[in-house]
């Protein structure tokens, strides 16, 4: 064959790849064209699925386009535009400028099943604009959650106002009075003592601040592990053996449970420490503190149970509030700073639990730090080494 056929057969045959090719691939990119929403309707699609309610008004009032967010908040009902969106429309259309409502929270049909009065919405807003000479739109936003931690900034803020001035006053009046008293060393050594326990008082104020701050922005995830639920009780036991000890109470623990959670082991055992070191703390001498685990419904439950004097039934509610004391005296005494079960719960918010307490006065009360267990590890986890037992410390029956 002469070279000229040689090409020719080569070019015959890189035409038939490419019709092939093109064969192959053309329904393969017709079947992606069809899978791709034409703009139209993937513009309705992301406007329905929008967490911000649209409305889309005519110089009338009257409504012309909407998503079923703007009938959630309640702007339009029943085909009825809002009376203050209207106002605020007029004015916009007049004055070519946004014009920002506060609307009143409403409870729409749509939401009557399906919303708590948790999530109900309580501080709804609109910004009403004019699109042009035909169209005025009105963008609506649950500004709910903005609002309410908006509130706890204020609340967290007056109350470590407070809780601070009074260690700072007391350590600004006992070094005057050491000052006074130079001369006389026995009074110096009293106030010195005092100066010495208000200074640790605010220094484990200004730490579980920190703490509680940090808690709060932090990521439930971002050191999690698998955790042994013995390691972390028998950690928060042998921190709190010595308080135990001088206080004149018994630690006991039911046997190793060999469960398992997944979690940030340092921040479970402070939580479950803050519970021992509260029970010692609320116990008269010579009973007992018990701690124990169970599992229930996906969950490991960790008990904390005292023998002391119990917490009246209106007060169990707000024993995990920051700053709240059942008995303001006793907890200075015992240099509580009123967040260690603020701290307790909001680790267990963290890592998808809750923190519970069940209490009658002069029977004794149970905190309970319930976390989700570890997904097929039903006590099949292999025992935590045990790093000996305080003499505190009691293994048995709860």
């Amino acid at each position: 064959m002469s070279g000229a056929g040689y090409v020719a057969v080569a070019v015959g045959g890189c035409a038939l790849g490419w019709l092939s090719a093109w064969l192959v691939l053309r329904p393969r990119r017709a079947d992606a064209a069809r899978q791709v929403p034409a703009p139209d309707s993937l513009e309705r699609e992301v406007l329905r699925r929008s967490s911000t309610g649209y409305l889309v008004l005519s110089p009338q009032g009257r409504p012309l386009l909407s998503n079923p967010r703007a009938r959630e908040l309640g702007v339009l009902v029943g085909g009825i535009v809002d009376r203050g969106v209207l106002d605020a429309a007029e004015r916009a259309a007049v004055s070519g400028e946004p014009v920002d409502v506060e609307l009143e929270p409403v409870q729409p049909p749509s939401l009557t099943t399906a919303t708590t009065p948790s999530t109900a919405p309580t501080a709804i807003r609109a910004v009403v604009q004019s699109i042009d000479d035909e169209r005025i739109l009105v963008a609506v936003t649950d500004e709910s959650a903005a609002q309410r931690v908006e509130a706890v900034r204020r609340d967290f803020v007056a109350n470590v106002s407070h809780e601070l001035k009074t260690p700072v006053a007391a350590i600004g009046l006992l070094a005057e009075a050491t000052l006074d008293s130079a001369d006389d060393p026995e009074s110096v050594r009293h106030f010195a003592g005092r100066l010495h326990s208000e200074s640790t008082r605010l220094g484990a104020l200004v730490t579980e601040l920190i703490t509680l701050s940090r808690l709060q922005g932090a990521d439930p995830q971002a050191d999690a592990a698998v955790v042994e639920v013995d390691a972390v009780v028998d950690e928060a036991i042998r921190r709190q053996a010595a308080a135990a000890e001088a206080a004149g109470i018994t630690v006991v623990a039911d046997e190793d449970s060999m469960l398992l959670v997944r979690g940030d082991r340092a921040l479970l055992t402070m939580a479950l420490t803050n519970l021992v070191s509260n029970a010692i703390n609320y116990s008269p001498a010579g009973t007992q503190v018990s701690v124990s685990r169970t599992t229930s419904e996906g969950h490991v439950r960790i008990a904390v149970t005292d023998r002391g004097v119990g917490i009246a039934p209106e007060y169990t509610e707000r024993v995990f509030e920051r700053f709240f004391r059942v008995d303001p005296a006793r907890s200075r005494s015992t240099g509580g700073t009123g967040l260690g079960l603020a701290i307790v719960k909001q680790v267990a918010a963290n890592h998808g639990g809750t923190a519970t307490v069940w209490s009658r006065p002069g029977l004794g009360s149970t905190f309970t730090l319930s976390v989700p267990n570890y997904p097929g590890a039903d006590g099949l986890g292999a025992a935590a080494p045990s790093s000996g037992t305080p003499s505190s410390v009691h293994r048995g029956a709860a």
